[in-house]
């Protein structure tokens, strides 16, 4: 498991590190086309293996509204809203969840492509997001392993541990700021370490919330897409909660 899951991120991580470097709608395409499978897995597991015309109008309206983001990024916003009132309308399977899906899955894309289109520090701000958390995702997968201990939280999760979530912490803080110190971020050492650690609990967060969805309707993974990993949001699923926690961040610091 552990050979399978480290050949799929090697094959997926370049393709998303250069869709960033490219940046506009060449990555808007790519969180497009990862938030219309996300938006399908959410149906899946609230429909016990169903995508009823409400979930079709999920991942197709959030994903153009992934590619307005580029230009409009408010206008995306309203979409995104307004995808989520139509698809619960429609009905299905756990009428309230689909909604759920619809801002879980569509609101951190947009703030993803927003991030990105951000002059001047969009393409570093990502590349570091997607670093941490993919650092944070390591270190606490080894540490919980090497160190084991009691767990974080059971009736959620049954494998993490406070040892991973430190260890998490630590990678993320220390990747992130050799990656910002790479780009030249202009703050401080100290802060951007400080900063990974924090997004490093933000995706720990995001992981047992998904977590705790699959745990509510009966799934191990969202789906099968991704050998060793199972599903897109099980991939992203910490990515989701700390791109929005980051474009927080800057939207109130102007």
């Amino acid at each position: 498991m552990l050979k399978t899951r480290a050949l799929s991120a090697l094959v997926l991580a370049p393709p998303a590190l250069l869709a960033v470097w490219l940046g506009g709608y060449a990555f808007a395409a790519l969180v497009a086309v990862a938030v219309a499978l996300m938006c399908w897995e959410w149906h899946r597991m609230i429909t016990g293996g169903g995508f009823a015309i409400s979930g079709r109008v999920a991942a197709s309206g959030c994903a153009v509204a992934a590619l307005v983001a580029v230009a409009h990024p408010e206008i995306a916003v309203g979409m995104v809203l307004v995808v989520a009132v139509v698809s619960t309308l429609l009905g299905g399977g756990g009428r309230g969840w689909v909604a759920v899906g619809s801002l879980y899955a569509g609101l951190p894309s947009i703030a993803l492509v927003w991030l990105r289109g951000t002059p001047d520090i969009g393409g570093a701000v990502v590349a570091w997001l997607l670093l941490v958390v993919w650092s944070t995702d390591i270190g606490a997968y080894a540490f919980g392993r090497m160190i084991g201990g009691p767990l974080l939280l059971p009736a959620v999760s049954p494998k993490k541990t406070w040892a991973g979530l430190l260890g998490g912490m630590l990678c993320a803080a220390l990747l992130g700021s050799v990656v910002a110190w790479s780009m030249d971020f202009e703050v401080s050492g100290a802060v951007v370490a400080g900063a990974g650690a924090v997004i490093a609990v933000v995706a720990q967060i995001g992981d047992l919330f998904e977590s705790w969805v699959k745990r509510r309707w009966g799934v191990k993974d969202s789906s099968g897409i991704i050998p060793g990993h199972g599903g897109v949001l099980d991939r992203v699923d910490g990515l989701l909660i700390a791109a929005l926690a980051v474009a927080g961040v800057l939207l109130v610091n102007g």
